[in-house]
């Protein structure tokens, strides 16, 4: 019920749109209601003997049969459509909300998630509230009306056999509260190992390359396979039970039937029942069955659609991992003073990943972090983004704590250059403009001349045009660092951070990025991650870290000096 009351809330924006469809259900209902009424009315003028003026009544019911089922075409549309439209721009707004909030968590929570089993909650799971708010929730309004208007008339016509032909009815109710107690369950496994088969598709198409190249089509169809069967035996489990559940509802309403023509057939015979009374009965057992056997169908859907929306809730209701404090200011533009005071932070209380760290960044200067591979290199920038919070100490720009100033205007005063490069699918000109979607194509070609990339656009058959492909799958590890150092450029931020820039390139294509690294110093801070230590020689100063702790700190000649990790890095490249 609470998890109902959440659903509901969630339309109270199209109330207007819902209420139309509802009202218009109703009329529906009316008309449905009274056509069979109307039906018997002139059987009983055929049956009877004629009388003066039965011709001009079974015309009048006529015209009004005929002005009913006109009225039913429009209720049925404003039923149908009114819904369909209230349920599909919620349906958007679910999905563009689920796809906000997302946004707004943490790297912590991406790095526990499958990108797939997060596209089937935007995609897959907000669908469901479509199928409620449109189909589910109107049909079952639809069929209580009828079910309660149809007893109603069945009393008027003949107590008795109303009675009677109500019997089935506590017995449906129970085997469907049953049902949906066996069913639920399965259709949320359903849900959840559709996902995880989204998750796996998603991984495979985007390790396509690795996998042809290992030879390993045949174990990931296996594993494929394995997923695809799991969401198919989960959903035969729940059809198994339905295909059990639907006949016996059927054979529970078919009594009714039996209970009218037998008992009805025995009144009628008696003299206790007109024909034209047996033929109403007849005719609103239709509509009463119908709708007890559609509740039982109903029930079916709507485990279904229960199971997609627990997980489109629970998405909204996870709360976002880095937020803006109460009070946050912008932080407006910074010179790009950058300090570290006393910081502490680990992923696993038990695993501590930098312990104690403090350095200061002046504006303008380069500053350098060298160690071995997971001592919190990478971890000590995403703290500067704040992507993390430290566990301990504070990370200050310009002299400002940045959890006091809002997001937003944090992320405004830095660039980013991963060692990872990601690029969208679209054009090289497209891609640099990211960061400044304002940004002229003079500025765009301008930033793409500092990083050393634009003659090598020049190069390619549509210059600035070209595309780059999924993830600039058609070009070069080079080109794709130097396009994502042009957009960092672009981005035209007082702080600019450089993660392995120069990890996966060429020793041509290094010579190119360190040349456009040194013309930025100086003009901006720059915090680097390196391994190649040639990139960060002219450093102001290169922080050696170790087991999450700096270890050593100095110009690159006072390290070489010492006797210390950073001469024995050196060493070992050389």
């Amino acid at each position: 019920m609470k998890l109902m009351w959440r659903i509901a809330k969630e339309a109270k924006r199209y109330s207007r749109l819902l209420a139309i469809a509802v009202t218009s259900t109703f009329m529906l209902t009316g008309v449905n209601l009274a056509a069979p009424r109307i039906l018997t009315e002139i059987t009983r003028l055929v049956t009877n003997v004629r009388t003066d003026g039965a011709l001009d009544m079974i015309a009048r019911y006529t015209a009004v049969l005929l002005v009913l089922y006109l009225f039913r075409i429009l209720f049925r549309y404003l039923s149908n459509f009114m819904a369909h439209k209230a349920a599909w721009h919620l349906v958007q707004e679910l999905r563009q909300r689920v796809y906000d909030h997302i946004q707004s968590f943490s790297m912590g929570y991406f790095y526990n998630q499958q990108t797939g089993d997060l596209m089937s909650r935007v995609t897959n799971d907000t669908a469901t509230f479509e199928a409620l708010y449109a189909h589910i929730i109107p049909e079952m309004i639809t069929n209580f009306v009828t079910i309660a208007g149809v007893v109603t008339m069945l009393m008027l016509l003949n107590v008795r056999l109303a009675l009677l032909t109500c019997i089935p009815i506590p017995f449906i109710l129970v085997s469907g509260w049953f049902f949906t107690k066996k069913v639920q369950p399965k259709f949320r496994a359903m849900q959840r190992s559709l996902a995880d088969l989204n998750s796996r598709l998603h991984d495979n198409f985007n390790g396509i390359i690795e996998i042809q190249a290992f030879g390993q089509q045949e174990r990931e169809s296996r594993h494929v396979t394995s997923r695809l069967s799991a969401f198919t035996n989960n959903m035969l489990s729940a059809l198994n039970i339905s295909a059990k559940f639907h006949p016996g509802v059927e054979f529970m309403t078919s009594l009714g039937t039996v209970i009218v023509a037998g008992f009805g057939g025995y009144l009628a015979y008696m003299g206790s029942l007109e024909v034209a009374d047996i033929l109403g009965f007849m005719l609103y057992l239709a509509l009463f069955y119908g709708p007890i056997a559609g509740v039982a169908r109903l029930l079916e859907d709507f485990s279904h659609a229960l199971a997609g929306a627990e997980r489109v809730i629970e998405i909204l209701d996870t709360p976002s991992g880095i937020i803006d404090l109460p009070g946050a200011k912008p932080i407006g533009p910074v010179a790009g003073e950058i300090a570290f005071d006393h910081v502490s932070f680990s992923y696993d209380p038990n695993a501590p990943v930098l312990n104690d760290i403090s350095f200061m960044a002046k504006p303008g200067q380069m500053i350098a972090l060298v160690g071995p591979t997971g001592v919190g290199k990478t971890t000590a920038i995403q703290l500067v983004s704040r992507f993390y919070e430290p566990d301990s100490g504070r990370v200050l720009i310009d002299g400002s704590d940045i959890k006091d100033v809002t997001l937003d205007s944090l992320r405004q005063n830095i660039a980013l250059v991963l060692q990872d490069t990601f690029l969208f699918t679209g054009t090289i000109a497209e891609n640099i403009g990211y960061a400044k979607p304002e940004a002229t194509m003079d500025e765009i070609i301008e930033a793409a001349k500092i990083a050393r990339i634009h003659d090598n656009i020049l190069e390619m058959p549509d210059e600035y045009d070209t595309q780059v492909g999924e993830r600039g799958a058609k070009l070069s590890g080079g080109q794709k660092q130097r396009i994502a150092i042009a957009r960092a450029v672009l981005r035209q931020a007082p702080i600019l951070i450089l993660d392995e820039a120069t990890a996966s390139v060429d020793i041509e294509t290094e010579a190119h990025i360190q040349q456009a690294i040194n013309d930025l110093a100086g003009t901006r801070t720059i915090i680097a991650i390196a391994h190649r230590l040639s990139t960060i020689r002219k450093a102001d100063m290169i922080l050696v870290i170790e087991n999450g702790e700096i270890v050593q700190r100095g110009s690159h000649e006072q390290l070489m000096v010492a006797d210390g990790l950073y001469r024995r890095l050196n060493a070992s490249i050389a």
